[in-house]
């Protein structure tokens, strides 16, 4: 019979194994490893976050000003919270106070949307991607959807539910372009629906 040493890794000790026979080894402990959360809804943002008396909280920017952050003390790595700018640090702050200033929900799945009673997508822009998997939720594989400004309405050519954009961005900037270059929205089959049917 022919025998090795294994090394167990979990505690380092060399174990004699044997070659001819499936032995069940003795159990070893397991190291665990622990991680408490904390909703940042539940508590304050200077429980959760030690804020610096410097930095505006979300609820107090007001101007793109106000989104310039403090930079990390001489010395340390500056994270995130220390260097972000812009939208992002918005974001951060916002996570901070729980509130999800992006609205990263998933779509309401607990129906299908009909012409009259869509399912309604809220965007800040003039354009939207939306991936439909139908009713009930995964019932088919996923097909993405566009809807826009001008054209808010679309319906899924899998399982025929109707999506619905409601535009809650800036209004019209008018940059001197008055026109688009000449360009024309493509045709989708919406296009093709007669009155009646809507």
């Amino acid at each position: 019979m022919f025998t090795r040493p294994v090394i167990n890794t979990f505690r380092g000790a060399i174990v004699p194994a044997v070659r001819t026979k499936l032995a069940p080894t003795a159990a070893t402990t397991a190291r665990t490893f622990t991680t408490v959360g904390v909703l940042r809804s539940e508590k304050k943002a200077a429980d959760t976050w030690p804020i610096p008396a410097n930095v505006k909280t979300f609820h107090e920017i007001k101007t793109e000003e106000d989104l310039l952050p403090p930079g990390a003390a001489p010395g340390e790595v500056a994270t995130d919270y220390n260097q972000a700018t812009g939208l992002e640090r918005l974001e951060i702050l916002g996570k901070i106070e729980g509130i999800d200033i992006f609205d990263m929900k998933p779509l309401d799945a607990s129906r299908r949307g009909t012409l009259d009673n869509p399912i309604v997508v809220r965007s800040l822009g003039k354009e939207r991607y939306l991936g439909c998997t139908g009713y009930p939720a995964d019932s088919h594989n996923t097909i993405w959807l566009t809807v826009s400004k001008d054209r808010p309405v679309e319906r899924c050519p899998e399982c025929g539910g109707v999506y619905k954009m409601e535009y809650a961005g800036a209004e019209e900037e008018h940059h001197g372009h008055d026109d688009h270059h000449g360009y024309v929205e493509p045709k989708s089959m919406a296009d093709f629906v007669r009155p009646e049917y809507r």
